[in-house]
């Protein structure tokens, strides 16, 4: 049952927490210790909390999964894992998290109080709204950016982040949205109620959108951040995050392999060097020009 818990919690998604360290990474305080640590115990608690609301997402999709080709081997549409359990456990980690979070930081624990509430309100209602849908899921990345900015003192924390943070965001969550509309064909709302308010075209148009706004936002936040290289070399990280766009665009469209945004980061090896690549140029630039 330990096991079933911890395969319903996520932890391959827990990536996505990352984003909690954007506010110590560009606001050039990586190798400070303190905030480093702090950070640290952010990114933990996010896990927590995040997988408090894929437990009770579970829960209120158990139907649903069941019908699912791929969802219905999951713990709970399977009967591996206990609801009594599952309810259990997803309510000890919200109040974990927001317990410690406080201890922490009061301005942090109300932030993740908000993503698990406006994560409920998803799991329950607007996850069935076309847009609506992709809209609070890119919200919940740019509360994980804003989280990051509570747990230390910013001094020089560019605005254009979070511009980028919610295009990319967008970007990943209509992708997914296309490859589940793919994958599901002919009987995609029987699954996913929201799939009946798309189509393939759609998306795509929406895609095209927003990987280019995605490329001009970051583009503009290289030589517009008020704490960068004034020979602005930052704009040497253009090239990958483009590849990085290309790259997924690539697998929507050829290899179909986009429905868990997740999967592709710890499984596609070109997006894992591209990805490492602009992190250690990053680096290179903020810490040591």
């Amino acid at each position: 049952m330990l096991s079933a818990l911890f395969k319903t919690m996520r932890p391959r998604q827990w990536t996505k927490n990352g984003f909690v360290f954007f506010a110590l990474v560009f606001d050039k305080q990586l190798f400070k210790l303190i905030p480093l640590e702090r950070t640290l115990a952010g990114f933990f608690l996010f896990c927590l909390i995040s997988s408090a609301v894929y437990i009770f997402n579970d829960l209120a999709d158990i139907e649903a999964d069941r019908q699912h080709p791929e969802k219905k081997f999951r713990p709970l549409p399977s009967g591996k894992l206990p609801l009594g359990a599952a309810w259990s456990a997803g309510i000890a980690l919200v109040i974990c998290s927001i317990g410690i979070g406080w201890f922490l930081s009061p301005a942090f624990a109300g932030v993740v109080a908000f993503y698990f509430f406006i994560n409920i309100l998803y799991s329950r209602w607007l996850k069935h709204v076309p847009i609506l849908d992709v809209l609070i899921v890119a919200a919940g990345f740019v509360l994980r950016v804003h989280a990051g900015t509570t747990l230390i003192e910013v001094e020089r924390f560019s605005p254009w982040l979070y511009v980028v943070t919610t295009l990319g965001a967008l970007y990943l969550g209509f992708g997914k949205r296309r490859s589940e509309l793919a994958l599901l064909a002919q009987g995609a709302g029987s699954h996913r109620k929201v799939l009946d308010g798309y189509t393939l075209p759609l998306l795509d148009q929406y895609i095209t959108i927003v990987s280019a706004a995605t490329i001009l936002a970051y583009s503009l936040y290289t030589f517009s951040a008020p704490n960068l290289p004034r020979n602005h070399s930052m704009m040497l990280t253009i090239p990958f995050m483009a590849y990085i766009i290309f790259r997924y665009l690539y697998i929507i469209q050829v290899t179909h392999q986009a429905g868990a945004p997740e999967e592709v980061l710890l499984s596609d090896r070109p997006m894992q060097i591209a990805i490492a690549l602009m992190g250690i140029t990053i680096v290179v630039i903020f810490y040591l020009s």
